[in-house]
């Protein structure tokens, strides 16, 4: 859903080091983030957090969007969700904005990105209303979630990797990568 988030909130996290990475995977709804992020979970062996789950599940919003059939998500009531369960490195967080959070708790950052074509198939088969598929293809061809996570993280020294989802050859690359880049992470 392309709702805005609330304002930003301060990271209240320790900066004690991690020996397994943080890393949140973003991108357009449709795009294949939770595919993406189970296979990471099975893989390398990340626990998946799927952010919109958890916000529906914990009722993490004050507001609906009738139009997009969304929830407007309080960005103070899930960073709360969210601390803890990052503390402790080795998560994989799956979600379609990354500027509600604050970068001491990532070790990369992963925007998926689909061809239109693929994405727009993807939400028909999802059932979402046509002016929520416009929107969502939209924001693909405006590379939305790629701008805001460029824009999120600029000020830090953290990767974005932007990666092609549209076949399972592509889903397996990147899964290979980012096992890589974990083990990489655990030996520094």
């Amino acid at each position: 859903c392309l709702c805005p988030p609330a304002p930003q909130v301060l990271p209240n996290m320790s900066d004690a080091p991690r020996s397994r990475p943080n890393i949140l995977v973003t991108g357009t709804p449709g795009v294949g983030k939770t595919t993406f992020c189970q296979e990471l979970e099975t893989t390398v062996g990340l626990r998946h957090i799927e952010v919109a789950r958890l916000i529906h599940e914990q009722k993490l919003y004050r507001e609906w969007d009738d139009e997009m059939d969304c929830s407007i998500f309080d960005e103070d009531m899930v960073c709360d969700a969210l601390e803890p369960l990052l503390e402790g490195g080795g998560c994989v967080l799956d979600f379609h904005s990354a500027g509600s959070f604050p970068d001491e708790w990532f070790d990369l950052i992963i925007v998926l990105r689909a061809d239109t074509s693929v994405l727009y198939g993807r939400l028909e088969r999802r059932h979402y209303a046509e002016l929520k598929i416009q929107k969502n293809v939209e924001a693909e061809i405006f590379q939305t979630c790629l701008d805001e996570a460029r824009e999120a993280f600029e000020e830090s020294r953290i990767d974005i990797w932007e990666i092609h989802h549209d076949t399972q050859e592509q889903l397996a690359a990147a899964v290979e990568r980012v096992k890589e880049f974990a083990d990489q992470f655990a030996m520094s």
